[in-house]
């Protein structure tokens, strides 16, 4: 379908989209046309008609290894083992397992290495007088602390990183943008497909001095829900990937967001135990994964526009987490409001399963940046965005250190 909504509004077009603030394009496909075809896919805009999809076992989510080129051998194989792209009920096991494994416990247990990699990370970015976040801080940290729990050595943790990037070029939008993504992001898999074998032979034969990382905990659960090496392969590179970009993402546009709302920058440092409130409240703010996709199973009617069977629908999940209808005076940052509601880590069978870690370290990671670096300023050198409206956040965010 080209040309104009019935509404009167053109096709919603994620280039289109002024990437620091997507937020006035949304509101204007909320009020508009809110669930909006464009392009032979249907957009969502509504908190509740996103959350309707998102709970609802009508829609899937759909198989990513089919649409990956045959010639990415180990990045179909890596992703066919990604709860993500998993529907019930391959993902009811595979959440299953890592439930018990990555549980409340383990990472309530991990929030004071949390805080020493953070403090040891902003020790070092006192001593710049200007730095980028993103790359001195935002990007580091969510790697070293998935590494403490998956128990990677730390000489291999760089060597990590730059695979989790690598592999990170198979997004859609990162595939229009370079000609050798997918060739790129295979051979990152099959690194990290190598290197997990390997970890999981050496649990196995008992010469791993890393007895109570998560690998070991998905081992021990798998006697009792055994899904077989791939399974396991596959989500420990998932645990590694999924946590890192977006909570890079969110660090970084978390510490923009209280720049911009000085008064709450000035609460939060007064008051530090409000951080923990205010790291829920920068998701809905400014989410770190603005969309994703569903696949429908049965045709429906949402908004009353009428949805077939095998319609892609994209829920815009920052539309979402802006609405109105659910929260009062939604463009402005309160990081005591109650933002619970928020669809930053999506909803349903999907829920986030390492969102308990992700506000761990967001939560953490702020409050040492503040705490270390009482004189901490953003530069004048304007903010670089990453060009992916998916996975959204700064690529540079160069800042004063007061140092």
């Amino acid at each position: 379908m080209s040309g104009r909504s019935p509404q009167g509004l053109p096709p919603f077009r994620t280039a289109d989209v002024d990437l620091p603030d997507p937020y006035p394009l949304y509101r204007r496909y909320r009020e508009g046309d809110p669930v909006h075809r464009s392009d032979g896919a249907w957009y969502l805009f509504r908190h509740d008609d996103v959350a309707r999809v998102l709970t609802s076992r009508d829609y899937g989510r759909g198989a990513l290894p089919s649409r990956l080129p045959e010639e990415c051998p180990h990045l179909r194989r890596t992703t066919a083992n990604w709860m993500v792209f998993m529907d019930p009920p391959e993902h009811t096991r595979v959440r299953a397992l890592v439930a018990k494994s990555f549980t409340p416990r383990i990472v309530e247990g991990l929030r004071p290495r949390i805080r020493e990699l953070a403090a040891g990370l902003t020790a070092e970015l006192a001593r710049s007088p200007v730095a980028d976040l993103v790359d001195r801080f935002a990007a580091p940290l969510p790697i070293l602390v998935i590494s403490e729990l998956l128990g990677v050595p730390r000489e291999d943790r760089p060597w990590f990183r730059a695979q989790a990037v690598d592999l990170q070029q198979a997004t859609s939008s990162r595939v229009a943008r370079r000609p050798d993504a997918f060739r790129v992001a295979d051979a990152a898999a099959r690194e990290l497909e190598a290197y997990f074998r390997a970890e999981l032979a050496r649990r196995r034969a008992g010469r791993s001095p890393n007895a109570a990382d998560l690998i070991a905990a998905m081992l021990h659960a798998e006697e009792q829900l055994p899904l077989g090496d791939d399974a396991l392969v596959g989500t420990c590179i998932h645990l590694l990937t999924a946590g890192h970009e977006t909570t890079t993402n969110l660090v970084a546009k978390g510490l923009l967001a209280l720049f911009a709302h000085p008064g709450q920058l000035a609460l939060v440092r007064a008051r530090p135990e409000l951080m923990r409130d205010a790291v829920e409240e920068l998701v809905r703010y400014d989410s770190p994964v603005q969309m994703i996709s569903r696949w429908a199973r049965a045709d429906d009617e949402v908004g009353g526009r009428r949805i077939l069977r095998g319609d892609k629908v994209t829920l815009v999940l920052g539309s979402a987490s802006r609405d109105p209808e659910h929260f009062h005076d939604p463009d402005r940052l309160d990081i005591r409001r109650d933002a619970r509601r928020h669809a930053g880590f999506g909803m349903g069978i999907h829920y986030c399963v390492g969102a308990p870690l992700a506000r761990a370290e967001a939560e953490t990671g702020l409050g040492e940046l503040l705490r270390g670096l009482p004189r901490l300023a953003l530069s004048e050198e304007p903010v670089r965005y990453a060009d992916d409206l998916v996975f959204h956040g700064p690529s540079q965010l160069m800042i004063r250190t007061g140092e």
